[in-house]
Order: C-alpha cells, then structure tokens, then sequence
C-alpha cells in the first residue's frame, strides 16, 4: 500500500471501534482493487465533533457503527432515501461541491443482512417468521429488510418503548423479553452487542429455546463464534454468522464509495486470516 498526496481516506466512526475488522477487509479490497486509498478506525466519543474533524480531514468514504447510527442523520447534508426510511446510517459519502463539503449517508445493512440469511441460510424469505432480539440502529436496517422481503417480524427488545416503537413503525408484532417463550418463529436473529467481546461468554436468550428455531443469525463478528451461535449449532439449528452480513454490506460500501465492483472472495479470506490469528 502506497500513501501518498493524493491517497483517498476512508475509516469507520464509533465507540468502541478497536474489535472492528473493517480496515483488515476494506485495506485488502483496495489494495486488490488497485486504488489508491486507506481504511482507518476512528474511536469518535463526541459525534458532532467527529463529523467536523472529516468534514475538514477530507474523507472520501466512512462507515459507521454502534452507537451513531441513529444520531448521525441530523449532523449530515442528505439522507439516500431507502436510509431515511430506516431512521439510521452505516454509511457516508462525501463529496466536494462549490468549495464547500457535503455528506450523503446511506444504509447497507439491510442488504448485508438479507443476502446473508437467503446464501448462508439458504432460506426464503418471504413469508418466514423471524424473530429479531434489539431495536437499535443495526436492528433497524435488518428489520426493514426483512419486511421489504415479505418476512413476518416479531421484535423483542429490553426497552420496551424503544422495541415498540420500532414494531410500529414497521408494523409488525412487538414482544417484552419475558414473553419470548411464547414466540413461534422460523428464524432468530441477535441484533444485540451481548456476546461481543469482551462479554463473549454472554447470551442475549435462554439458550433452552433456541431448538425452536431453524436458524440463527448473530450479527457480532468479535468472537466469529459467539456463544449464541455456538449454542445454535449444539440445539441443530442452522447458523449464520456476523462475518456474512460485515462483509455483504461492506462490499454494497465499497461499491457507493469507488463505482467500482468490490473483490468479495479478497475480502472474505482477509477476513478469515486474521480471525485465525486471534
């Protein structure tokens, strides 16, 4: 990789971004891409600051995770459509325009997240119940595409305001954490941080329920093998891991941010390497 002047910046904002494995995945594609370009991690604690600082810094591309996803929207210059339905952004675009900077953001993980279930899960959407355990930014833009797939979606959230308040925006079923005993659904999904390291001996469900589900998704990465997903297997559910949904929506990022087509399989192995040399 060569730095020079006219190296563009990319990187992702959040708090805490030091499990990313964002730049280990984007620096390879834009080295096999040939493109002149960088991938950082950003730990940004202030956000309004933090937009100023790449506003000034130059950025080409950035994508954001937990917990600025829902707050960004009201500090940039315009919001692609499909985004502003979903109330949330993992993805920024910037460009220059009459010297001035202006920021456009979009949502991938609705992408990421449907492709992930119907290749790994090999599963139909469309008419499947899914249960979706979280109501933040992430489980926003997986819910929305999960109903723009024609799935039925129960959402479970420990917040009952916030989880009932996105089931009504969606219109679909919302369940209090207590009553998930009760749910009937083909597919679980965690949309959750429980299970992130350093909390990977953490599990956002009693793990006596999960052989009710056919498949299970988990959208952590850090563990790749988190204990819900490792208790899924052991119930004979179907899995799906958070390394399918990072790596289908940072291949739709790549794609807003050069106009090029993303090496998925560069990706994908980058990916896997430095995992096993954790």
């Amino acid at each position: 990789m060569k730095i020079n002047g006219t190296t563009s910046l990319f990187g992702i904002i959040g708090n805490p971004v030091s499990h990313s494995l964002s730049p280990i995945m984007h620096n390879a594609a834009l080295s096999a891409m040939d493109y002149n370009g960088v991938y950082l991690p950003m730990q940004v604690e202030n956000l309004a600051d933090g937009v100023k600082g790449l506003r000034a810094l130059g950025f080409t591309g950035v994508s954001v995770t937990v917990p600025h996803k829902e707050k960004i929207i009201s500090l940039i210059d315009e919001v692609d459509s499909t985004a502003e339905k979903i109330g949330a952004v993992n993805t920024l675009l910037f460009r220059r325009e009459d010297g001035k900077v202006l920021i456009r953001g979009f949502n991938t993980d609705w992408l990421g997240s449907n492709m992930a279930l119907s290749l790994k899960g090999k599963m139909e959407l469309k008419g499947c119940r899914v249960l979706v355990l979280g109501a933040g930014g992430a489980a926003r833009g997986v819910c929305f595409g999960l109903v723009k797939a024609g799935a039925a979606v129960i959402i479970s959230n420990r917040s009952v305001g916030k989880g009932q308040a996105l089931a009504d925006w969606l219109g679909c079923e919302f369940v209090a954490s207590r009553e998930i005993a009760h749910v009937q659904a083909d597919t679980l999904i965690n949309t959750t941080s429980v299970g992130m390291e350093p909390g990977f001996d953490m599990i956002p469900i009693n793990s006596g329920l999960l052989g009710r589900f056919a498949v299970v998704m988990d959208i952590v990465y850090a563990p790749l093998e988190t204990r819900l997903i490792k208790e899924a297997k052991q119930a004979g559910c179907h899995t799906v891991d958070g390394l399918a949904m990072l790596l289908l929506q940072a291949a739709a990022q790549l794609e807003i941010w050069t106009e090029k087509q993303p090496p998925i399989e560069v990706m994908r192995q980058a990916l896997l390497d430095n995992l096993s040399c954790r």
